[in-house]
C-alpha cells in the first residue's frame, strides 16, 4: 500500500509503521490550547478536505477535556520538539494523528501533507507512518508576470495561491511594470486592466492566511517603456532612438530605461513606492533594475564614459536602496547587471537580496552564486518554468534549469529560490502550462534530496490537475517536450514553433531540418492530446483546461504546417489562414476565461505577421 502514495513535495524523511488508521465520522480536531487561532486555518483546511474526499465531518476544539478516543487529529506548535523553522512532524498511529510544528507555518505544512494523504486514502484508511520534514530554502517563491500582456483576474490569482500554498510555497510576487492602478498616473495603465489597491489588500490577506508573503514588485530602472512612451514621462528616458542590444545583431526602438542622471527618475520611482507599498504587509520589495540594455546610449552617455557603465548603474541602484531602506524595507533586485561588473559586487550592502536569474538548463548558477557568496551578499536563485516563447513549455529544459538552481543554491547557501513565469512576446501560454514548472520548482526548493527522483507526471497529474490517473500530468510533460523538433538547433529561451507562429521563416535554423521532421512533430502532438479522454480531472476548471490544451496543440500543429509550407511542401494557404483564424478566436475566449481584457489587443497583434504571410 505504501509504495502507491505520491506526495508533492515528497517529505524529507518517511518511516512507514505497522498498522492503519481508519477515518470515522464525528471525531474532533484538537487545536493547540496555547495558540488555537494560529492553527485554526490549517485545521479548517483539513476539515474541508476530509468532507470533500471522504464525506466525513470533524469539529474543532481547543479543549483537551474531551472523552478519550474522540480526538482524531491533534495540532500543536512545539518548537522544543521540531528543530527547523517551518518544519513539522506528522505521526499516524491506529489511535489518531498528531502534527507538531516548529511554528504555525510548520503545522500548516504538516496539514498540507496530511491532506495529500487523505486524497489517496482508499477505503477511508491510511497506513501508520512517521514523517519528519523541513525545507531546504527559507524563501520558496513564485513570480508571475502580469505586465506582458496578461493580467489575471483576482479569482485566478486566488486559485493559484491556494494551489501553491498546498505545495509549501511561501512567497509570491507579481512582476509589475505598469499594471498597478496608480491613482497619480492613470494614463499609464488605463488600457491595461490593472490590479487595484483594494485587490492587492484582499490578495495579501489571502496569502497571509496560507503563510505566503506577497512581496511587492515594481520595476524601477529598465523595462520602463510603458511609462516612457507617454509625454509626461518621456524626458526621463535614457533614449528614444534605436537601441543596440546585447543579443547579437538584434536592435530595438527606445524608450526602454530611465535616465539615471535625471533627478526626475528617482522622484518618479519614489512616487510609485508611496502608492504601492502601503497595500502590502511584506517588508520587502523587488525593485527590478534588470536588463538596462540602453544605459550609456543616450542621456547618460557622458556619465558612463566618465565613470563607467557599471558605476552609473550602481550609483542609481544605491539611490533606490537608500529610499527603500529609509522606509524600513529590504530591497530585492535582479542581479544580471551587477554580476557583469564583478568589482562592484563586494560593494553591495549586506542587507540587499540579489536575484540571480537564468532560464536555461546550463545557466551558471554555480559561478554566479559563488561570486555573491564570496562577497557576503544574500541572494536567491531564480530559475523559470520555461513556458514563455513556447506555447506549451519546454519540459526537459525547465526540469534541468530548476534542478540546477536548487543544487547550486544549496551549494552556495542562497537564502531563497524564486521560480519565475514570464510573458515575453504576448504571453501566449495558458496558465496550466506552467503548473508542471511550478510544482517541480516547489518540490526542488522544499527538499531537493527527497524530490530528486520525483515521479513528475504522476505528482503533477494528481496535485496540479486533480487527476488521480496521472494522465493529465503525462500530457503536460510530453506536450512540453515537442519544442525539440529533430535537427533544429537549440534556441535560447524559446521554441522554433513559437517563432513560426510569430511570423519567423526559419532562416539558418532550417538548414538541416526536413518536412518529415515537422510532420513527425505534428503527429506526436496529436498522439499526446488523444489521451485527454483518459484524464479524470476533478478540479472545477477541468473542461477549461482541456480546451486550453487542445488549442495549444492546435497552435503547435499549425506551426508545423507552416514550417512544412516554408520547406516546399504543398499546403493550402487559404486552409492555413482559416485554421489560424479559428485558433485565434478560441485563444481569445480562453484568455478572457482567466484574465482581464487589458493587454489582449496588444498580444493578438503578434499574430499579424503570420496573417500577412497568408
Amino acid at each position: 500500500m505504501t509504495e502507491n502514495f505520491v506526495l508533492l513535495p515528497t517529505p524529507r524523511h518517511i518511516t512507514w509503521l505497522e498498522g492503519n488508521f481508519t477515518f470515522t465520522d464525528g471525531r474532533l480536531v484538537l487545536l493547540d490550547s496555547r495558540q488555537p487561532q494560529a492553527v485554526r486555518f490549517a485545521a479548517l483546511r483539513f476539515c474541508t478536505a476530509l468532507q470533500q474526499h471522504l464525506g466525513l465531518n470533524w469539529e474543532l476544539t481547543a479543549s483537551s477535556a474531551v472523552p478519550a478516543g474522540q480526538v482524531g487529529l491533534t495540532l500543536a506548535i512545539m518548537p522544543e520538539a521540531v528543530a527547523h523553522p517551518e518544519g513539522y512532524r506528522l505521526r499516524i498511529i491506529p489511535e489518531g494523528i498528531t502534527i507538531q510544528g516548529r511554528d504555525a507555518a510548520g503545522v500548516f505544512y504538516g496539514v498540507c501533507t496530511l491532506i495529500q494523504l487523505v486524497q489517496q486514502a482508499g477505503g477511508g484508511m491510511l497506513p501508520c507512518l512517521d514523517i519528519a520534514d523541513w525545507p531546504d530554502f527559507p524563501a520558496r517563491g513564485v513570480m508571475l508576470d502580469i505586465s506582458r500582456d496578461k493580467v489575471p483576474t483576482l479569482e485566478t490569482l486566488l486559485a493559484l495561491v491556494d494551489r501553491l500554498a498546498s505545495w509549501k510555497v511561501n512567497q509570491v510576487q507579481l512582476y509589475t511594470e505598469h499594471t498597478f492602478a496608480y491613482r497619480q498616473h492613470p494614463d499609464v495603465w488605463k488600457d491595461a486592466s490593472p490590479l487595484t489597491g483594494a485587490e492587492i489588500l484582499a490578495l495579501d490577506a489571502y496569502c497571509r492566511e496560507r503563510f505566503i508573503e506577497l512581496v511587492p514588485n515594481q520595476n524601477s530602472f529598465g523595462h520602463m517603456r510603458p511609462w516612457l512612451i507617454h509625454a509626461r514621462y518621456a524626458p526621463l528616458a535614457e533614449t528614444h532612438g534605436e537601441i543596440q542590444t546585447p543579443w547579437g545583431n538584434y536592435k530595438m526602438q527606445g524608450p526602454f530605461s530611465l535616465a539615471p542622471e535625471h533627478p526626475g527618475s528617482l522622484e518618479l520611482i519614489r512616487s510609485l513606492y508611496d502608492e504601492l507599498l502601503p497595500h502590502f504587509t511584506s517588508r520587502q520589495i523587488n525593485v527590478g533594475c534588470d536588463e538596462t540594455i540602453d544605459l550609456g546610449q543616450g542621456a547618460s552617455k557622458a556619465a558612463c564614459e566618465a565613470r563607467g557603465v557599471g558605476q552609473v548603474y550602481f550609483d542609481f541602484l544605491m539611490k533606490i536602496y537608500q529610499d527603500v531602506t529609509r522606509r524600513g524595507y529590504t530591497m530585492q533586485f535582479w542581479g544580471d547587471i551587477i554580476i557583469q561588473h564583478p568589482a562592484l559586487v563586494p560593494q553591495l550592502p549586506r542587507d540587499v537580496i540579489a536575484l540571480e536569474w537564468g532560464y536555461e538548463f546550463d545557466h551558471p548558477f554555480d559561478a554566479h552564486g559563488a561570486q555573491f557568496a564570496a562577497a557576503g551578499v544574500p541572494f536567491y536563485v531564480c530559475p523559470g518554468t520555461a513556458t514563455w516563447n513556447s506555447i506549451a513549455g519546454r519540459t526537459d529544459n525547465a526540469i534541468g534549469n530548476l534542478r540546477n538552481a536548487a543544487e547550486n543554491g544549496l551549494k552556495h547557501r542562497a537564502t531563497g529560490y524564486l521560480n519565475t513565469d514570464w510573458g515575453d512576446n504576448g504571453h501566449w501560454q495558458y496558465l496550466p502550462m506552467s503548473y508542471l514548472g511550478f510544482g517541480v520548482g516547489a518540490a526542488y526548493s522544499w527538499c531537493l534530496e527527497a524530490n530528486g527522483a520525483l515521479d513528475i507526471p504522476q505528482a503533477i497529474g494528481r496535485f496540479a490537475f486533480d487527476d488521480p490517473t496521472g494522465v493529465m500530468g503525462a500530457i503536460a510533460y510530453d506536450l512540453g517536450n515537442v519544442y525539440q523538433v529533430p535537427h533544429i538547433p537549440r534556441i535560447h529561451n524559446s521554441s522554433v514553433l513559437f517563432h513560426l507562429l510569430q511570423g519567423a521563416t526559419g532562416g539558418e535554423r532550417f538548414k538541416e531540418v526536413t518536412v518529415e521532421d515537422f510532420a513527425g512533430t505534428a503527429e506526436r502532438i496529436a498522439t499526446i492530446l488523444a489521451r485527454l479522454g483518459e484524464a479524470r480531472m476533478a478540479c472545477p476548471d477541468a473542461e477549461l483546461i482541456k480546451r486550453e490544451f487542445v488549442n495549444a496543440g492546435r497552435l503547435l500543429r499549425h506551426a508545423c504546417r507552416r514550417a512544412q509550407q516554408l520547406l516546399g511542401a504543398s499546403e493550402d494557404t487559404a486552409a492555413l489562414r482559416a485554421d489560424l483564424e479559428a485558433a485565434i478566436e478560441e485563444h481569445t475566449a480562453l484568455w478572457l476565461a482567466r484574465n482581464r481584457p487589458g493587454g489582449l489587443k496588444d498580444s493578438l497583434k503578434r499574430f499579424e505577421a503570420l496573417r500577412q504571410a497568408y
